[in-house]
């Protein structure tokens, strides 16, 4: 008997039969308790290994109990059973038949003859708990198979609708193939790079932190100047860090094209935090730019900010504003930190 099986439960309380098998059972290892009742034994079958009772033990009492419990057994479940009975006396075919699996022993018996269909008993039940815990394990990956896959199939939905967005913008604010082309691409690299951070984590989370320097580390200079990030960790979900990663890469390209990126002596300062309101965590995040050409309020909508106000507003529940002061972009956002949705590892 294995350290981890549950004890061996005995019921026989007419006579010396209890004190007697447990006493054996105890000497070969097996670690035995008494029950002082038919209640109390099925009360206990579920943290037992097997049961040994005596015929008149069965025979004096209510069985409904035990009866109702075979009955509600899972599939994998055949409880064992070892029924003392009488030698010479036929066992009643109604017990046999009520219990199930169960092995007769006639007393008086040997003790090895105990000890060794208990034996057989207590490793029938733990093949049997093996298998349980095999189905289990079956269920839950399964599970949580179906659950990636959903989980994929969104991912998917909102990475063909951000493509389709970037395609029609795209196509809609450029002059030339040439520019068509170029615009296209640097957006897609962006997309994939915040799916890279997305794809490296198990948990599919992404460092804001990370999705900035992506971005902005070709443009800071040698002394790290140029560019400041401040913020402490946070992970993004896809839903969040999707949109997010393409709206730094706007902002960037425009602070690059028109913006403190253009020159030498421009600045670019991130900073972020996130706050507890009353609805959940919020992020809020202030792009700053110093130093670059004098700034002023566009005549027309360009891509970048349709983007930020389509996908960050419609798709993340986003608040965001665009401040175009003489001395440079600034541009706020707060957005609800969506929590993650656990997929269980097994």
């Amino acid at each position: 008997m294995r350290e981890s099986d549950p004890p061996v439960l005995i019921l026989a309380p007419v006579g010396r039969d209890a004190a007697v098998a447990g006493s054996i059972l105890d000497e070969a290892g097996l670690h035995s308790e008494t029950c002082a009742d038919l209640p109390g034994l099925v009360a206990r079958l579920d943290s037992g290994s097997c049961a040994i009772l005596t015929e008149e033990a069965l025979r004096a009492s209510d069985r409904h109990g035990l009866a109702a419990y075979l009955a509600g057994q899972e599939p994998w479940s055949d409880y064992p059973f070892v029924l003392l009975t009488l030698r010479g006396t036929p066992p009643d075919a109604r017990l046999m038949e009520s219990l199930g699996n169960v092995t007769l022993l006639e007393r008086p018996f040997h003790p090895a003859t105990l000890v060794t269909a208990t034996r057989f008993a207590v490793r029938a039940r733990r093949r049997q708990r093996e298998a349980a815990a095999f189905l289990h394990e079956r269920q839950q990956t399964a599970e949580r198979q179906a659950l990636l896959i959903r989980e994929l199939h969104h991912r998917v939905k909102n990475t063909l609708a951000t493509v389709q967005a970037l395609l029609g913008a795209s196509a809609r604010g450029a002059t030339s193939v040439d520019e068509f082309y170029q615009g296209f691409s640097a957006r897609v690299i962006s997309l994939a790079k915040t799916h890279n951070l997305l794809t490296e984590d198990y948990w599919q989370m992404a460092s804001l932190q990370e999705m900035l320097e992506n971005e902005l580390g070709p443009y800071n200079d040698e002394g790290g100047q140029r560019i400041a990030l401040d913020g402490p960790h946070v992970e993004l979900t896809a839903d969040l860090a999707v949109p997010t990663g393409m709206a730094i890469h706007e902002l960037t390209t425009n602070a690059a094209k028109h913006g403190a990126l253009s020159v030498p002596e421009g600045r670019i300062i991130v900073a972020w935090a996130v706050d507890q309101g009353e609805t959940g965590r919020r992020l809020r995040l202030d792009w700053t730019e110093r130093g670059g050409p004098r700034t002023a309020e566009p005549t027309r909508k360009g891509f970048g900010s349709t983007l930020l106000q389509r996908v960050l507003t419609m798709q993340c529940g986003a608040d965001i504003r665009f401040d175009f002061k003489p001395t440079g972009l600034h541009f706020r956002m707060e957005a609800p930190l969506i929590e993650h949705r656990t997929v269980p590892h097994y």
